[in-house]
């Protein structure tokens, strides 16, 4: 079809992310898994180390490549010539959200944004709830693929 990025901060990468990582790449082409930063969030792992996990998790699927970035995401999608943006949405929450980001986005270069909704068993999870609970010595293993879940344990 073509080539689309799927952007995120991925500070893990959870069993969501990788889902959709999963449906992007049997309806792309090419997804290119960009590891931003977001100067809003205060991260647990740095750009390589998220790139790592990323590509470690993203390895069964070879269309799939990771690629860090910083700044604005359409200038990103520019530089690696995608025409799609893919954002999984778990909630109405995320839709309102996303929703603006993608008029603001498609207005600014003409990228168009693809939702899509997040598989039931993981629409509750998010990175941050999930470095929480693992903060408070809870189990985590459920929403994170095996490695990194590995990394996250040693972490802390």
């Amino acid at each position: 079809m073509s080539r689309a990025v799927f952007p995120g901060t991925f500070d893990p990468p959870t069993n969501g992310h990788l889902d959709v990582i999963a449906r992007a790449s049997a309806a792309f082409t090419e997804v290119i898994v960009g590891a931003g930063v977001n100067p809003s969030k205060q991260r647990m792992f740095d750009g390589d180390e998220r790139v790592a996990m990323l590509t470690e998790i993203a390895a069964p699927y070879p269309n799939v490549t990771v690629v860090p970035f910083e700044g604005l995401l359409v200038d990103f999608c520019r530089a690696v010539d995608a025409q799609v943006i893919v954002k999984g949405l778990r909630s109405g929450s995320d839709y309102d959200y996303e929703l603006r980001m993608a008029q603001m986005n498609r207005q600014l270069t003409g990228v168009d944004t693809l939702f899509m909704p997040t598989a039931p068993e993981h629409g509750y999870v998010s990175s941050s709830l999930v470095k929480e609970i693992a903060k408070l010595g809870g189990p985590v293993d459920a929403f994170l693929p095996p490695s990194v879940h590995t990394r996250l344990i040693a972490r802390l």
